[in-house]
C-alpha cells in the first residue's frame, strides 16, 4: 500500500495536468491536500499585491487509494470553480476552526484573553502579574482592529524598532497565540537581545536626582493647578524609596503598610512589601539608614499624599497600579533624569555587592532568587562600578596590611620593652648585691 499510493498519486496528478486543471494533490502527514493558486484568504496578507496566493487545502481526506479517488473528484470540482472564477472561501475550504479564527479581530480575542489564559494556568498573584504583562504588551503593540492572523501578529512585532521591546512583545504575543491556538512561528524573535544599556546611577547621582524635583518646582512657573501644585513631593518620595530599598515601583502602591512604616516599633526601618506583590510579602531593609533621614521619608505629609493617590485606584487591578508606576517613570523623564526607576533597583544590588553583603541576603531583600540576582543584576556592573569595587577592595587590603605592619611594630616594641625591663631588673639586682 505504501508504494501503491505514491504511484497512484503521480498518475492522478498527470490526469489533472492533462485536463488542464489548475489543481494538484499532495500528501502530508497521512492526509491528502489540494494545492492551487487562489484569491487571498480572509485575514491573510497580500504581500505581492497580486490578489492571489498558493494554498494547500486540507479536506481531511486520508492518504489511501479510496482517499485518492475522493481527492481527484474534489480537485476537478475546485478546478472548475477556478476556471469559472467563481471560487469563494467557505467552511469547506477554510475549515470550521480556521474560519472561526480568521474572522476574529485581535481586539475581540483580547477581551477573552484572561478567561482563556486561566483555563490552563492556576490563578495566583504571580500568574496574574504575568498575565497582565502579556496582556498589556499584546494590546500595546498590536492593532485591535486587525484580524488575529499569524501574519498580522508577526507584522506587529516587525514594526517595533527597539530590540528589547520587540523581544518582550514577541513573548507576550506568543502567550496570546497559545491561548487561542493560533499557529505562528516566532522563533526569529525569541532570542534575548545581547546588547542593552542601563545607566546605573552612583550615590552622588542619586542625590543630584533628588534635588532635581525641587528645582523643577522652582522653575516651572505659577501656571499650575492648585490641586497638584505639591504633587511633585509624592513622586520625589517614591523616587527616594526606590533608591533606599531597591523596590519594584508597584511595591510602593500595592496595599502599603503606612502604619508600620511610621511606627516606633519599626526600629530596623523596614518597608513591608504586601503579599499581593509579584514575589509575595517580605520586609525590605535599607542599605543606608541615614538616607531615610536625609530624604525625609517618614514625613507623614508624604504618606498622606500616598494614601490619597492609591485611594483612587483599585489595588487588585493591575492596570490601575500600572498607571501609578507609569507616573513614576513620567516624572523621571519630566525632571530630566537619564536613568529609569528600575535602574535604582539595579544600583541597590550593585551597592550591596560593593559593600560585601552576601548574595543570598541581597537577593532576599530585593525579593528574587539568587539566580536572578547573579545573572540579571550583576551584568550591569559598569566600568566605573567595577573600578569602585576594586578600589574599595584594595583599600580594605591596604588597611589589613597597615594593621599587620602596626601589629609587627607593636610586637617589636613589646620585645624592646621586655629587654629594657629585664635590663633594669638586672641593674637592680646588681645594686642590691
Amino acid at each position: 500500500m505504501k508504494t501503491k499510493v505514491p504511484l497512484e498519486l503521480e498518475k492522478v496528478n498527470l490526469r489533472l495536468k492533462s485536463a488542464k486543471t489548475k489543481v494538484t494533490i499532495r500528501e502530508s502527514n497521512g492526509s491528502l491536500q489540494l494545492r492551487a493558486t487562489l484569491p487571498i484568504k480572509p485575514g491573510d496578507k497580500d504581500k505581492n499585491g497580486t490578489g492571489r496566493k498558493q494554498y494547500n487545502l486540507s479536506l481531511n481526506i486520508p492518504a489511501n487509494l479510496d482517499g485518492l479517488k475522493t481527492a481527484e473528484e474534489e480537485a476537478y470540482e475546485l478546478g472548475k470553480l477556478i476556471a469559472r472564477k467563481t471560487f469563494e472561501w467557505n467552511d469547506k475550504y477554510l475549515g470550521n476552526e480556521t474560519i472561526k479564527k480568521s474572522f476574529k479581530t485581535i481586539g475581540e480575542l483580547l477581551e477573552k484573553f484572561e478567561d482563556e489564559y486561566f483555563k490552563t494556568h492556576q490563578r495566583t498573584t504571580k500568574s496574574e502579574h504575568t498575565f497582565f504583562y502579556y496582556f498589556s504588551r499584546t494590546k500595546r503593540f498590536t492593532n485591535p482592529q486587525e484580524l488575529a492572523s499569524s501574519e498580522n501578529l508577526i507584522n506587529s512585532i516587525e514594526k517595533i524598532d527597539k530590540e528589547w521591546s520587540r523581544y518582550n512583545a514577541a513573548r507576550a504575543i506568543a502567550a496570546f497565540c497559545q491561548a487561542f491556538n493560533i499557529e505562528v512561528d516566532l522563533s526569529l524573535y525569541s532570542k534575548m537581545p545581547e546588547n542593552n544599556t542601563r545607566n546605573i546611577p552612583t550615590d552622588v547621582e542619586i542625590f543630584a536626582g533628588f534635588s532635581r524635583f525641587e528645582n523643577y518646582q522652582i522653575n516651572r512657573g505659577n501656571q499650575v493647578n492648585e490641586n497638584v501644585r505639591d504633587s511633585w513631593q509624592l513622586w520625589r518620595w517614591a523616587y527616594s524609596m526606590l533608591a533606599v530599598f531597591g523596590l519594584r515601583p508597584r511595591e510602593l502602591f500595592i496595599n502599603p503598610d503606612v502604619e508600620w512604616w511610621l511606627s516606633k516599633e519599626n526600629i530596623d526601618l523596614t518597608w513591608k512589601v504586601h503579599k499581593d506583590c509579584k514575589t509575595g510579602e517580605r520586609q525590605a531593609l535599607p542599605l543606608y539608614k541615614q538616607w531615610i533621614l536625609e530624604f525625609d521619608l517618614r514625613n507623614p505629609k508624604y504618606l498622606e499624599m500616598l494614601a490619597t493617590a492609591i485611594s483612587k485606584k483599585d489595588n487588585s487591578n493591575h492596570a490601575e497600579i500600572t498607571a501609578l508606576t507609569q507616573r513614576v517613570s513620567w516624572w523621571f523623564r519630566k525632571i530630566g533624569l537619564d536613568f529609569k526607576p528600575y535602574d535604582l533597583r539595579h544600583a541597590w544590588a550593585i551597592r550591596a555587592h560593593i559593600l560585601g553583603i552576601p548574595i543570598k541576603a541581597a537577593a532576599d531583600n530585593l525579593g528574587h532568587s539568587v539566580q536572578v540576582h547573579t545573572q540579571t543584576y550583576q551584568r550591569w556592573f559598569s566600568l566605573d562600578m567595577r573600578k569602585l569595587a576594586i578600589n574599595q577592595a584594595l583599600s580594605k587590603k591596604d588597611e589589613v596590611e597597615l594593621i599587620r605592619e602596626e601589629n609587627a611594630k607593636l610586637k617589636m616594641e613589646n620585645e624592646r620593652l621586655k629587654l629594657e625591663i629585664d635590663k633594669l631588673k638586672m641593674e637592680l639586682v646588681y645594686k642590691h648585691s
